[in-house]
């Protein structure tokens, strides 16, 4: 989860005193602002499969519910840990803001691999964590989602267990549920999806035609998966995708200079995002490090896998020849790594507006469980597409007329938005 000697919370934080100076933020917001309102850390006895019972750490952590209910997904991973969960509910925070949906932000996690848990003891660990905080979260407290390693079925088990604790159904309690059971038609896509329509307009912005560019990818899981297919379909060339396998624990790029076949390449990989190596190679692939993926001679990087990927010592592997840097993956960037990127002149689409397509489908679900009506895929994705297209403008717009970096200019925007709520409601 974590690079050693990386820490999300502390680059989140940079990030965010940086705009906070920009903007002579007042102090007392900027101390409230800076750190979670909230953090609960639990255990969770799980009986086993096998008799025995193992225990596990997690966390819910609510950064700021100023604008409306704290949202977040819940990663289950090896490697959380509580500054990763800090970092993310204040990312969260932001990503709600900048889109300008009714939310704030939060985040949960739980120290497990679920790749070595039977379903069963998947099912009484959501159960168990829907018990550790069922009286802080809700459809009008804080709505929980899937995050990495957890699905739909995860989301429904937690829903079932919050719904006997209550005693009632509650279906906009949590969102990322199966569709048919509250979930939402287009939320599959929709994080991957609003990559590219940002990555669109940011192409529009440079007078860039996307069928004359090419990208590279890092990551192959539900948000490189569908951005890919997106970015396909608007004629772009994908040359290089990298992920990781969990079989041998490496991770590897895949590369054709001649264009992947994205269909092709989807069918050959499994439901984590691993590839088959050798179902690649007769597919035309070559097989390179892991790291290769940003050392290609692309126009766009889209980084939509780990965090901390681009960084000082990174970037000089980055070629002269890319233009677009479209950040899918949360906090993908070091924050020292920035100036290099605006020394280049690269366009950069910040994370928690690019990959703000999940949440704001996310919210989506929300108002129609609420109406107990549902949108058809089309009308879904179409409101999608005017979201995420109005945000970037917004952004774009506001970096263009201040001159400033677009990530500093959708920090402005998200964190004037929240600081305007918390003074509204007289908390400072």
């Amino acid at each position: 989860m974590n690079q050693e000697g990386y820490n999300p919370y502390i680059a989140a934080q940079t990030q965010f005193d940086r705009v906070a100076d920009l903007i002579d933020l007042d102090p007392s917001v900027r101390q409230l602002l800076r750190q979670p309102s909230r953090e609960v850390h639990f255990t969770i006895p799980v009986k086993m499969d096998d008799g025995t019972t193992k225990v596990f750490n997690g966390y819910r952590i609510q950064h700021n519910a100023a604008r409306g209910p704290a949202k977040g997904g819940i990663r289950f991973h090896p490697q959380e840990t509580a500054d990763t969960v800090r970092a993310l509910s204040m990312w969260m925070t932001w990503k709600c803001a900048v889109v300008d949906i009714p939310l704030g932000g939060g985040k949960g996690g739980v120290i497990c691999d679920p790749h070595n848990l039977s379903k069963g003891e998947q099912e009484r660990l959501c159960r168990g964590y829907v018990r550790q905080i069922a009286s802080l979260m809700g459809p009008v407290q804080d709505v929980p989602a899937p995050d990495v390693m957890t699905n739909g079925q995860h989301m429904l088990w937690m829903l079932d267990e919050y719904e006997a604790i209550h005693g009632g159904h509650y279906p906009g309690a949590i969102t990322g549920k199966p569709v048919g059971l509250g979930g939402s038609l287009g939320r599959t896509e929709a994080t991957g999806y609003g990559v590219i329509y940002s990555l669109r307009e940011a192409l529009k912005a440079l007078d860039i035609q996307p069928a004359s560019t090419t990208a590279s990818i890092q990551g192959f899981g539900n948000v490189a998966e569908y951005a890919a297919r997106l970015y396909s379909t608007m004629g772009g060339t994908v040359i290089a995708i990298s992920c990781w396998d969990q079989h041998d624990g490496k991770s590897y790029t895949f590369r054709n200079l001649n264009g992947l076949d994205i269909e092709a390449m989807i069918s050959i990989k499994d439901s984590f995002g691993t590839i088959n190596k050798e179902k690649a190679i007769g597919l035309g692939c070559e097989i390179l490090e892991g790291s290769e993926w940003i050392a290609q001679d692309v126009d766009i990087l889209l980084p939509c896998a780990l965090e901390n990927q681009i960084t000082v010592d990174s970037f000089a592997k980055i070629s002269k020849k890319v233009k677009v840097i479209c950040e899918g993956a949360n906090g993908p960037t070091a924050p020292d790594a920035d100036a290099l990127i605006q020394e280049r002149n690269i366009f950069l689409v910040p994370d928690f507006l690019a990959n703000a397509g999940g949440v704001t489908c996310s919210y989506f679900e929300q108002v129609q469980c609420n109406m107990n009506y549902f949108w058809p895929k089309d009308e879904v994705l179409e409101k999608l597409d005017s979201k995420m297209t109005s945000a970037f403008q917004a952004v774009y717009k506001l970096s263009r007329e201040k001159d400033i970096y677009m990530r500093n200019a959708a920090y402005v925007i998200a964190i004037n938005r929240v600081a305007e709520a918390v003074k509204l409601r007289g908390w400072v």
